[in-house]
């Protein structure tokens, strides 16, 4: 613990400092494994009732749970690689992997082939020594990060299994979904420095170290932000996106292909969508900045006004925030509430995590705003993260048209209510200087 609280410190030093080395992560990565599976996991399996998890996979096509496991000194599965968790009556979980290696320092293994050449019968002979009451195995048929075993995994252990094991067998779905879906208190730390990170590389594009107005284009600013992330030696979950709304459009400009191809002028209304992959986490960032025009030292007040909105949006939206509550009934509640106020919203806010589009309870989607089946009805839990993933329509007389505020943070849902992981953006980004 006192080597992970010194490295956080090491890492608040400068942005310039601000990114662990390969090696530190490493001991950061295994650290946070290893409290996951003792301290996370238990409650886990008390809550869903399964006390045996068992995860088999394969070299490079992994269960996605896995992936949430996989030693940092490991970029892959290793041959068939087999894990099985038992929650046992003290309350405690019981880690094995019956494969020619341990897997890593947290999980050892517990299969010596020359006693028992048989991988699948050592798994066996290990549950029935456990003699679980359920066994869980990640299918799923609404969500893909829980759906992890391949179809010849399921068959070869299904089909080969004593009937006493068979008949123990059942969906490790919600399982899956809230191992994937929970943060611990170390991680949550973490966050807050991930999304800073998100910030401040988003602060540097929207600024005219990189932007020159009349010549840069939208794509540039993509792929700067591309290199400017390799060079942190990080990693983006997905391409950027750098799109513009100005007056000259009689159309809303946002959400087509034309506006995320245009060479950035002053004046120019500029969004972005932006996420980086750091630490076993993710962040997923939708910010807007103006391009000032000569004479002017601060963006016009009705795009300012137009912020507001979607401020306020997102305000109606995380206050109907609820434990237990589904994702289409906090979408409906608060689709209602914001039209009866005079806004035009649409939300589409999805988990966010260990995996960018993580698992968990999504609170709409751009092309359902009526809700989502199955993952919408998925029960919302605390310590879960959120990209709070929504945009506002507002109308401006003086471009004669409706713009789009889009914006996107990550949030985090805790016993003590709805809070952002590292603030939100209130204020619009100003791109040049008041050449006055």
């Amino acid at each position: 613990m006192k080597k992970f609280i010194i490295l956080l410190v090491f890492t608040q030093l400068s942005f310039s400092q601000n990114i662990l080395d390969l090696k530190s992560r490493a001991d950061v990565i295994k650290d946070l494994q290893k409290d996951r599976l003792d301290n996370l996991l238990p409650d886990l399996m008390e809550e869903t009732g399964i006390d045996m998890w068992v995860l088999i996979t394969r070299e490079y096509n992994e269960d996605p749970i896995i992936k949430t496991l996989l030693p940092p000194t490991w970029l892959n599965a290793r041959r068939r690689t087999i894990l099985a968790f038992y929650h046992n009556n003290k309350g405690e979980i019981e880690k094995a992997a019956i494969t020619r290696y341990n897997f890593g320092e947290n999980i050892p293994s517990i299969w010596d082939k020359d006693k028992q050449p048989d991988q699948l019968k050592a798994l066996y002979d290990y549950i029935k020594s456990k003699k679980p009451n359920k066994i869980g195995l990640n299918y799923s048929e609404h969500f893909a990060l829980v759906d992890g075993i391949s179809k010849t995994d399921f068959d070869l252990f299904y089909n080969n299994a004593p009937i006493t094991i068979k008949n123990k067998v059942v969906s490790a779905e919600e399982l899956g979904i809230r191992w994937i879906e929970t943060r611990t208190q170390k991680e949550k730390v973490i966050y807050d420095q991930l999304v800073e990170i998100t910030h401040n590389i988003i602060n540097e594009a929207f600024s005219t170290k990189v932007i020159t107005p009349g010549v840069t284009t939208t794509d540039d600013v993509v792929w700067w932000m591309r290199e400017k992330v390799l060079s942190l030696n990080l990693k983006t979950w997905f391409h950027p996106t750098i799109d513009v709304q100005r007056n000259s459009q009689s159309d809303l400009y946002a959400f087509d292909g034309k506006s995320k191809f245009d060479i950035i002028q002053p004046g120019d209304l500029v969004h972005c969508d932006f996420g980086i992959n750091y630490l076993t986490l993710n962040t997923d960032c939708q910010q807007i900045a103006y391009v000032l025009k000569p004479n002017e030292n601060k963006a016009p007040e009705y795009l300012s006004n137009a912020l507001k909105d979607a401020n306020k949006l997102q305000d109606i939206f995380t206050d109907n925030f609820g434990y237990k509550k589904t994702g289409n009934q906090i979408l409906k509640e608060s689709l209602e509430q914001a039209k009866s106020e005079g806004l035009k919203p649409q939300i589409y806010t999805h988990p966010l995590g260990t995996y960018g589009h993580s698992a968990g309870t999504t609170l709409g989607m751009w092309d359902s705003q009526d809700g989502v089946p199955f993952k919408g009805d998925f029960k919302m839990n605390f310590d879960t993260v959120y990209a709070i993933e929504l945009n506002n329509r507002t109308y401006i007389n003086e471009w004669n048209k409706e713009v789009r505020i889009m914006l996107e943070e990550a949030g985090m849902f805790e016993k003590d209510g709805f809070r952002y992981v590292n603030g939100r953006q209130t204020e619009i980004i100003l791109i040049g200087k008041n050449l006055h």
